[in-house]
């Protein structure tokens, strides 16, 4: 018996001398795999996004953001539009259920998507479409799709400036980003004669991204003439037309009036890609609601692009979420709800245009003698006022109010309560200095 106990005593020991000589290496080879990712330093903000986080941890009760472009109402607050209520009820009604999409989305909801954007008449027996995630997942489906199959010049240029994802998008999908003259700071206006010899220069068969309407950041849009002019150098040349479309109808609270610049270009026979987004116009931000679509020469080359773009969503997200599309769907399938639809769009855009111009008035009344006059000539969710960084970083710091260092102000962002507070606020970081050339 004795030697059994000796015998368990000395296993007993050996065991414990064992275990305790293992947990240094576990704990060694647990740090050594919590250290792999030792190498990975901050990543930026985002320059708008992170703008947006700056004004929510902001105490100062002060605060005004004019940074995110999204809709308030004339409270400041975000408003769902009754057209959506009434089909988020009708799909209750209804019953949907919550199954997988297919790859290319709801084709019910894309073939209303495109007839709102091509127009009544469009030709979608030949314009492949697929539902993307907004305008940012169709901008990254199209730009991979024209990596990988336009037999042009793989460079896409960009107009300066533009919304600083575009950069960073059509970069990621392998293209050459370049850029063109677009808008002259020297006078707050379009610089016309810039981007014509800018696009004319570009290498034959070249893509160009234009916004359809409701330029991001300047708000500053040709007129039909210039058009005009834009589409014969982009027809001699053979340019790939890539257009971006935020803000149909939330532009000039007129869907077909927004529309009208695409529409000419795909009767001209032109190339296109359409990057359609409905976060703006439905107020559908968190929905990730849009489409992606390619003009085709026929519905047999229709179905081998379908085809093509399938296999570039199938990996990247495999399907698109339902809600949103549901909602467009249903609103644009339904006479009435289309009806109110347009006039709660025409609403927003009002609204806005209202402020534009009480925002020139404030200013004339804080003492203001610089010409603002470009800020009511635009169009759109945004004013581009041609303020210096400088000017900007003084409204954050000084005044609290939240805006790009380019000068770029959220119209939508602007209330009567807060109207007066941030017109004085630029008159005081303005007055005295250039606000063109900045």
């Amino acid at each position: 018996m004795k030697a059994i106990n000796e015998t368990l005593s000395v296993l007993l020991f050996l065991s414990s001398a064992l275990l305790a000589a293992s947990f240094p290496v576990e704990a060694a080879t647990a740090k050594g795999s919590l250290s792999t990712w030792d190498n990975v330093e901050m990543g930026p903000p985002d320059a708008i996004l992170g703008i947006a986080q700056n004004f929510r941890a902001s105490e100062d009760k002060r605060k005004v953001n004019v940074c995110v472009g999204a809709y308030r109402d004339e409270n400041g607050l975000p408003w769902v539009l009754p057209s959506v209520r009434a089909a988020e009820k009708k799909m209750i009604d209804a019953n949907e259920n919550k199954e997988y999409l297919p790859i290319d989305g709801d084709q019910a909801f894309v073939q209303k998507a495109l007839k709102f954007a091509y127009g009544p008449d469009a030709p979608l027996d030949r314009i492949a479409g697929v539902q993307t995630l907004s305008g940012t997942g169709a901008c990254r489906i199209g730009g991979k799709f024209v990596a990988d199959f336009f037999p042009g010049n793989k460079q896409i240029f960009l107009p300066v400036p533009t919304w600083g994802n575009h950069h960073k998008i059509f970069a990621e999908c392998g293209l050459d980003v370049q850029t063109y003259r677009y808008y002259d700071r020297s006078t707050n206006r379009l610089d016309l004669d810039g981007m014509l010899e800018d696009l004319e220069g570009a290498p034959d068969g070249s893509v160009i991204l234009l916004h359809a309407c409701a330029h991001n950041p300047t708000g500053c849009d040709p007129n039909s003439e210039q058009w005009r002019a834009l589409m014969d150098v982009l027809k001699k040349k053979g340019h790939l037309v890539f257009f971006d479309s935020a803000y149909q109808g939330f532009a000039s609270g007129d869907a077909e009036a927004d529309a009208q610049a695409l529409r000419n270009v795909v009767e001209e026979g032109l190339p296109v890609l359409l990057a359609q987004s409905f976060a703006k116009n439905f107020g559908l931000y968190g929905e990730r609601c849009g489409t992606l679509s390619v003009v085709c020469k026929d519905e047999e080359q229709k179905d081998i692009l379908m085809s093509q773009l399938k296999c570039i969503i199938r990996p990247m997200y495999s399907s698109p979420p339902q809600h949103g599309s549901s909602i467009v769907r249903t609103v644009l399938s339904n006479d009435d709800l289309t009806e109110q639809y347009y006039k709660e769009c025409s609403q927003m855009a009002d609204r806005i245009l209202s402020m534009r111009n009480r925002l020139v008035e404030a200013l004339k009344e804080a003492g203001s003698s610089h010409d603002w006059s470009h800020v009511t000539e635009q169009i759109g969710m945004f004013a581009y006022t041609g303020m210096s960084p400088e000017m900007c970083d003084q409204l954050t710091n000084e005044y609290a109010i939240y805006l790009t260092r380019d000068g770029r102000i959220s119209i939508a962002g602007l209330n009567e309560g807060n109207l007066k507070y941030v017109a004085e606020a630029i008159h005081a970081v303005s007055d005295g200095k250039s606000i063109t050339s900045n």
